[in-house]
C-alpha cells in the first residue's frame, strides 16, 4: 500500500465522434467482452497496486457500473480497493468540475492525504497496453526522483498528440512539450507519472488553485526548469497503444485478430480482468463459420465473420458478411447483408439485404472530413439501417436513426444520417443523455 494509482476516466474522447457520444472513452468496448479502463484497472492489480482511484466526469454512468465494488480485479477489499472520484463542490468560488488532468488530481487532495501514500502513480484510462508498473516505481525509487514519466517513440505523423521529450544521457528530462505544431522528436509521453507524494500536493498547491491545470502545461515544464525537482524518464519499449482517433481504435481492434497479435490476451501470468456478460458460449449454426476474428459469448453466428471483432450477444444470420469490422454487443446483422470495415455499436439493427461500405469511393465525411476518410462507416447505438440500404464509405450514422430517418436506399459516401435524439444526445442535451446513455 506504499503507492496509490489514480485513473483519470473522465475524457469524453471528442476524436472518437459518435462513438463515444453515449459514455467516457475509458468505458468504449474493446477487444469483444472488455472495456478500455480495464487495461489500466488489472495493470494496478498485476502489478500489486491495491488503491485505485478512479476520477470520472463525463458521462460516468456505464463506466461506474462496469466498475462497480472492483470484484473483478480483486479490488472489494476493506483496505485499499477502488474507489470512484467524481466532481464535487468544494469551497466557495470553486468550480464544481474537473478543468484539466492537474486540476482533477488538485481536487482530490484530501483523498490522497487519507491514504498517505509514498508516491502517488497517474495513469489514463484508455491505453492499451500491460505494463508491470512496479518495474517503474523501483526505478523512480532508484534514481532518487521527484517525478518520472512513461515514455516510448511513436510515428512522427503522430507526434503532435503527444508530449514531446528530450533527455540527457542520464535519462533526466531536460525539456517537455505539450502536443507541438512542429514536434522536436518523437519521444512521446504516455501519460504515466510517478510523483514523491510530498512533491505532488506542493505541486498542486502551486500551480492548480486556477481552473484549467494539466501536467502537460502547468507542472512538468516548471519542474524541469526548477534545478532543485528531478525529473525522469523511464522508456518503456513494449505494447501500448493510444487509442485516441477512430482510425486508430479500429485498427488497433483488429490487430488482434491476427494470428499472432503484438498484444497477448492470453497470457495467463497477466490476466486481463473485466466485468463480464452473464450469457451463453457463443454458437455457430450449420452455415456459420469464422476466420481470424474474436467472436464473444453470447454471440450467434449464421453467416459469415472474417477479420472482425464479434462482442457478446451479437446475432448474424445466415448469409449475411462480417467482414474487417467491430461489432458492439447485443446487435443484429440480418440475412444476406454485408458489412466491410465499419464500426457498429450497440444493440444495432442492420436489416436484410443491406450493403455497409459499397465501392471505393473514399470521399471524406463532409462533416468530420479529418475523422473519417479511409473508408470506414461509424453507426452509433441503438440506429436501426432499413432493408435494402447501401451505404458507401466515411459515413455517420446517429443513435436512434430509423426508417424515417433515410431520404433513400442509396447513401452516398461521405454521408451522415442524423436522428433528432441522436443531435440531442452528441450535442450534450444533459436530459437525454441522462435518460438514454446507461450502457
Amino acid at each position: 500500500m506504499r503507492t496509490l494509482a489514480l485513473i483519470l476516466a473522465g475524457g469524453r474522447g471528442s476524436r472518437l465522434d459518435i462513438l463515444s457520444a453515449h459514455r467516457a472513452k475509458p468505458g468504449v468496448p474493446f477487444a469483444g467482452k472488455f472495456r478500455l479502463i480495464d487495461f489500466a484497472l488489472s495493470n494496478c492489480v498485476n502489478s500489486g497496486i491495491y488503491n485505485v482511484g478512479v476520477l470520472t466526469q463525463y458521462l460516468p454512468h456505464s463506466l461506474n457500473r462496469h466498475i462497480g465494488i472492483g470484484k473483478p480485479w480483486d479490488l472489494d477489499r476493506k483496505n485499499g480497493g477502488v474507489t470512484i472520484l467524481q466532481p464535487f463542490r468544494g469551497k466557495p468560488g470553486e468550480t464544481d468540475w474537473y478543468k484539466g488532468t492537474a486540476h482533477a488530481i488538485y481536487k482530490n487532495i484530501s483523498f490522497i492525504k487519507s491514504n498517505n501514500p509514498e508516491e502517488v502513480i497517474i495513469l489514463s484510462g484508455d491505453h492499451v497496453y500491460e505494463m508491470d508498473y512496479s518495474k517503474m516505481v523501483n526505478y523512480h525509487r532508484e534514481k532518487g526522483a521527484d517525478l518520472t514519466v512513461a515514455a516510448q517513440p511513436v510515428d512522427y505523423k503522430d507526434a503532435s498528440r503527444f508530449g514531446i521529450l528530450d533527455h540527457a544521457p542520464d535519462f533526466e528530462v531536460t525539456n517537455f512539450v505539450e502536443k507541438p505544431a512542429d514536434p522536436p522528436s518523437n519521444l512521446a509521453s504516455m501519460g504515466i507519472y510517478v510523483f514523491k507524494t510530498d512533491v505532488l500536493l506542493d505541486l498542486l498547491k502551486q500551480n492548480c488553485n486556477q481552473q484549467n491545470s494539466d501536467f502537460g502545461h502547468h507542472i512538468i515544464p516548471p519542474m524541469i526548469e526548477n534545478q532543485d525537482q528531478k525529473v525522469y524518464l523511464y522508456k518503456y519499449d513494449d505494447y501500448w497503444r493510444d487509442v485516441g482517433t477512430l482510425e486508430s481504435y479500429w485498427e488497433t481492434s483488429l490487430e488482434l485478430a491476427k494470428s499472432i497479435p503484438e498484444l497477448n490476451l492470453y497470457d495467463e501470468s497477466w490476466k486481463l480482468h473485466t466485468r463480464s456478460e452473464e450469457k451463453p458460449p457463443a454458437k455457430f449454426g450449420k452455415y456459420g463459420g469464422a476466420s481470424c476474428s474474436l467472436i464473444s459469448n453470447g454471440a450467434i453466428i449464421n453467416g459469415t465473420v472474417e477479420n472482425s471483432i464479434i462482442s457478446p450477444g451479437v446475432y448474424i444470420e445466415k448469409g449475411a458478411v462480417v467482414r474487417n469490422s467491430i461489432v458492439f454487443n447485443d446487435s443484429v446483422i440480418r440475412s444476406n447483408s454485408i458489412v466491410d470495415k465499419a464500426i457498429i455499436d450497440k444493440e444495432v439493427e442492420i436489416k436484410a439485404n443491406c450493403k455497409i461500405g459499397d465501392g471505393d469511393d473514399h470521399t471524406p465525411n463532409r462533416d468530420k472530413p479529418d475523422l473519417l476518410a479511409s473508408g470506414l462507416n461509424i453507426i452509433a447505438k441503438r440506429a436501426t439501417i432499413p432493408e435494402g440500404t447501401v451505404m458507401g464509405r466515411n459515413c455517420r450514422v446517429f443513435s436512434y436513426v430509423g426508417e424515417e430517418n433515410f431520404p433513400n436506399k442509396h447513401i452516398s459516401s461521405g454521408s451522415t444520417i442524423t436522428s433528432e435524439q441522436g443531435e440531442k444526445i452528441t450535442a450534450g442535451d444533459e436530459d437525454k443523455i441522462e435518460e438514454l446513455s446507461i450502457s
